[in-house]
């Protein structure tokens, strides 16, 4: 049984962090969880701790990009 936040992500087509903003089917909330998985130590690309990376997504983001998102998220929905 699949389980984390690409649970979520299935089907649809992102990018980078951002797209994940933007997307129209996902509640604030499972962006939020999604965003703050993707930005864990977790999913930390090893020898490469400024880059994370999601199961099935097609390459690393940076950190920083991961966190833009999230501020981007809070200043959207006025959090």
């Amino acid at each position: 049984m699949a389980m984390g936040p690409t649970v979520l992500l299935q089907g649809m087509q992102l990018r980078r962090p951002i797209d994940l903003v933007r997307a129209p089917t996902l509640s604030v909330d499972d962006k939020r969880a999604i965003l703050a998985a993707w930005a864990s130590d977790f999913y930390a690309v090893e020898s490469k701790p400024a880059l994370r990376q999601l199961p099935g997504m097609p390459e690393p983001v940076s950190i920083d990009e991961v966190q833009s998102a999230l501020k981007e998220l809070d200043r959207c929905y006025g959090i």
